[in-house]
This record gives C-alpha cells, structure tokens and sequence, in this order.
C-alpha cells in the first residue's frame, strides 16, 4: 500500500492520479465529454489528465473534477497533492521506491494492476491474484503481526477483491505465472490451507487466460538467477498499435520500499529472464500434475 515518497518519478504520479480520476468518473456514469463540460475542460484536456500525459496537471482542475465525482475530502487532498507533486518532479534514474501506508484509492501497484493487459510475474509463494481467502489470510497474518482482526479481514477483503480481474467475463487480465517449486512445498496455514490452495491452482490454470508454469529445483542455475520475486505489467496498445502506457517491473519491497522500474534497457533485462526461467519450467499439463500430487501430500498430513 505506497505512498508517494519524495523522488518518486512525476510520470507515474501522473498515470496514478490519471487512473484515479478515470476510475472516479466512471464510478459516476459520466463519459469524459460530459464531465469535462462540467468542469470546463475540453475533451482532449480531460483525456490526457487521465491518460497520465498532462506534464503540469492543475489543481483547480484536480479539485473541480473530485467535486464533481463525489469524491470524500480526504482523497480529494490526496489527488490534488498528487498533481502538485507530479508538476514539481524531475524525472531522472527511471526507478521509483515507494514505501508506507497511503490509502486503497491510490494504491500505486493496485491501480496499475487494474490496468494492465497483460501481467507475467514470477514468484516463490503464491502470487495474490491466485490466493485462496485461507492462504491470504495466513499470510497477510503472518506479516502484519501486530495487526488487529480487523485490519487482518480488511487487507484480505482488499486482495480478494483484486482477484476479479483475473475471472472477469469482460477483457480479463492475461496472467503467466512462473512459480518456483519451493512454494509447493512451503507450509503457509497448515496442510489443509495448502492443500486446498494448490488444487485451486491447478483448477485456475485451465482458464484460458491464465498460464501456469512450475519452475522446478532440477532447473538449476538459470540466467539471472539468484533474483527477486518480480512482476512484469504491459498496458496493451492503442487503435494505432502504440503502447497505452509504458511496461512496468514491480518489485515488491516487503518490509522496506517497493520498487517500480520504467527504464526501458532494464525492463528488457526481467524479459530476458523471464525467457529464461520460461525456457526450463515445466509445460502446463505437468506442472498441473504436480500440483495435485503436492495437494493430495498434504492431504495425508492432516
């Protein structure tokens, strides 16, 4: 959950306030030729306010635009210090670190998620897009260890809620999952957690949207490995083929900052792994077998 730190990069403070304000409009049934005549704006203005690609974004125009969505005053705050912030950045290394609490409406990974076509992410527990409600408690528990029942059930509801992307009858999210074999065998809530979660892998892999590959310990030492966990998203192009926005790699920073890289040359460097680790994973119908082996393992556990 980021929030907004000092020397993050002005382009994705812009797509961040941009997807805010899209997703705050279309919350209200407007289209963006009314509601920029509402506020005064042409269409084209509008369009790129939300596209991310207004260089200054005004914060009359920010707050005027709030007004007119419904949008509390809190947040309100929120997106128009966003388009203060995202006027006054240099855009500079290409990697931006965001750590802390910020709130669910500007949650910079969630709002990219949302977003993307296509996501690839390569892991070692299971990625909470394919979490079942028992593992993603266990593990939001085990994190959080100071949290209260209900900021446990609120984070979980939150990361439920992220999944419908994947599930949705319209566009869904295309998803590769590149899952290490450790998280097969890493115990998150007891047996009966994991064994639920792995066949549920298995089911969710059939989907045709959704590729599932296990990358077993015989691989050994793959091109860039050791590496962290990371995600590869990609917004898809336009009517005339160019990008929506950018590819991103998010690395989840876990106890520290999260990372979002933008810069092209390393952005390719996590597609070069990705190709390698894809090149010595198991294909789908075998990494779909051994998920149900591991299921039926902790099945004779309990």
């Amino acid at each position: 959950m980021a929030e907004i730190e000092e020397g993050a990069s002005p382009t994705l403070m812009r797509r961040q306030l941009g997807r805010f304000l899209r997703e705050a409009r279309e919350g209200r049934g407007l289209s963006i030729a009314n509601a920029a005549k509402e506020v005064q704006l042409s269409f084209n203005a509008l369009q790129r306010l939300e596209t991310g690609r207004t260089v200054n974004p005004r914060r009359q125009d920010v707050r005027e635009l709030c007004l007119l969505y419904e949008v509390d005053a809190e947040d309100t705050e929120r997106a128009v210090g966003l388009a203060s912030r995202a006027a006054a950045a240099k855009d500079e290394s290409g990697v931006t670190s965001l750590g802390g609490l910020f709130s669910d409406a500007f949650n910079m990974y969630v709002g990219m998620e949302r977003s993307a076509r296509r996501l690839l992410s390569y892991q070692e527990l299971v990625p909470g897009l394919l979490q079942t409600p028992a593992y993603a408690r266990a593990m939001i528990r085990a994190f959080y260890i100071h949290g209260t029942d209900e900021d446990i059930e609120r984070r979980v509801r939150v990361r439920l809620d992220r999944q419908i992307i994947v599930t949705r009858r319209t566009r869904p999210l295309v998803l590769e999952v590149l899952l290490h074999e450790s998280a097969l065998h890493r115990v998150i809530g007891g047996p009966a957690v994991m064994a639920a979660q792995l066949r549920q892998l298995a089911e969710v892999s059939k989907q045709p949207n959704v590729s599932l590959r296990v990358h077993p310990y015989s691989s050994g030492a793959v091109w860039g490995l050791p590496a962290f966990p990371f995600v590869l998203l990609d917004f898809g192009t336009d009517s005339k083929g160019a990008p929506i926005e950018p590819p991103i790699v998010y690395l989840d920073g876990a106890m520290s900052s999260d990372l979002y890289i933008e810069k092209r040359e390393v952005v390719d460097r996590y597609h070069e792994f990705a190709d390698a680790v894809r090149r010595t994973t198991l294909d789908e119908t075998t990494s779909r077998d051994l998920l149900r082996q591991a299921a039926r393992r902790f099945d004779s556990d309990r």
